[in-house]
């Protein structure tokens, strides 16, 4: 969400920023939007300042025994009540214009962020790992997966496309994996938070879902909704607050459920679980002060680069473009791990820092220390810490042997019940 009052003071760098996410200029819009509702402000204002003098005089000429200007008075009065009414309607209904016009417009970016159209602008900040050599050739996973418990054909029959069965080994391994993320974030500072999976409009709206992101989500039948990503849940434990600097900075974590609809992803990854309706995550997020959002932003990806580098698992670190990043960005780091099956990096977290983009639109604020009236919005960050099931297919590709068995990487062992291998059935 934007302040219309920094777009009044310097329209040209608003529009600036827009064209470098290949957005048209909105100024004139809504600074035309704003100007029409200011003046019916100030007209109403108007309206019922003089709405309030004259029926002061009203009771003084009746006092005085002048009648004909009582008349006259009172004849004005009646006029500015029967005019008000529509003036305040209008003043709504332009508050309401400007808001939706402002909630529809996608975050400014950082100043270094790269200007590109897409994801082949995306610049590259550093690698880590090398790549595993196989003496065979490496498969994807839904080619040798099943025999360790992978089911995408009974998940079918229950539910249709883009779900799947974990059974036996496999979902023993993804437990594992949720469990040791957690344990890796909590150590690292994030308080470990149980959310609700359903959440009202509100707080979509509040982490900039909705209204533009309706298509991607699952709605219930009562009105809710089931959370795209724990981010919806744990960035609005602050909405419509105002906490204490010394409150901040508030990380937390979570691992979650989390349902998309892929309405824009359709053809995209339909073979095994990097594109799926339902899936776990453990989400990041991070409330805090302006001055401290950029150095949050890193220590919160170098805790999800942190989980893949005890995973042993190779990936590198890409610096998105103003074409790439997604609506409520200022400025976000993808994390793509090495998948041997189809020989390419591919996304397993994205941690984005959104400026007081959210927290405008949540409400959310806080007092810096030694002021008593002032308060500022906060910044909000997320980020995944990781996506579970696409770790789990890193595992699964990265640590293949040949006779379709997987070793496990040393880390998880404590969480496998014994288990150092997974083995065809």
């Amino acid at each position: 969400m934007h302040d219309i009052r920094l777009i009044r003071e310097d329209p040209i760098a608003f529009d600036t920023a827009l064209a470098r996410r290949h957005v048209a200029p909105a100024s004139p819009a809504l600074l035309g939007l704003d100007e029409r509702r200011r003046a019916i402000a100030t007209e109403l204002q108007a309206s019922q300042t003089r709405r309030n003098e004259a029926s002061k005089a009203i009771g003084q000429a009746k006092a005085q025994k002048d009648e004909a200007s009582a008349s006259r008075l009172m004849a004005e009065v009646s006029l500015l009540k029967e005019k008000m009414p529509a003036l305040e309607a209008e003043g709504t209904e332009l508050d309401q214009a400007l808001s939706a016009a402002l909630a529809a417009i996608p975050n400014l970016p950082a100043a270094d962020v790269p200007t590109g159209v897409d994801e082949d602008g995306n610049v590259e900040q550093h690698r880590w790992g090398t790549p595993p050599a196989f003496d065979f050739t490496p498969h994807e996973h839904p080619d040798f997966a099943a025999p360790l418990g992978l089911d995408f054909e009974t998940a079918a029959l229950i539910a249709g496309s883009r779900f799947a069965v974990l059974k036996g080994g496999v979902a023993r391994l993804q437990r594992a994996l949720g469990a040791f993320m957690l344990d890796r974030q909590t150590a690292a500072g994030f308080t470990e938070v149980i959310p609700p999976l359903l959440v009202r409009d509100e707080a979509l709206f509040g982490t900039g879902q909705l209204p533009k992101f309706a298509e991607d989500l699952f709605q219930t039948t009562d009105g809710r909704w089931l959370i795209p990503t724990a981010e919806v849940s744990l960035t609005n434990m602050v909405r419509e607050q105002i906490l204490s600097e010394a409150e901040l900075p508030i990380r937390l974590t979570a691992l979650t459920p989390c349902f998309r609809s892929e309405a824009g992803a359709a053809g995209r990854d339909t073979r095994g679980l990097i594109r799926q309706h339902q899936f776990e995550k453990v989400e990041l997020v991070a409330i805090t002060i302006p001055e401290q959002s950029d150095a949050m932003h890193e220590a919160m990806t170098r805790a999800a680069e942190t989980i893949l580098e005890e995973l042993g698992l190779p990936y590198r670190r890409m610096l998105l473009c103003t074409g790439d990043m997604g609506f409520t960005a200022r400025k976000t780091f993808d994390l793509e791990v090495w998948l041997p099956g189809q020989q390419r990096y591919r996304e397993i977290s994205s941690v984005s820092n959104c400026g007081d983009f959210q927290a405008r639109r949540m409400n959310a604020r806080y007092r810096p220390t030694g002021e008593v009236k002032g308060t500022r919005f906060v910044h909000t960050l997320n980020g995944s810490g990781l996506a579970v099931g696409r770790t789990l297919v890193a595992v699964l590709e990265n640590y293949q042997r040949a006779d379709g068995s997987v070793q496990l990487p040393e880390a998880l062992l404590p969480y496998m019940g014994g288990l150092t291998e997974l083995r065809p059935a």
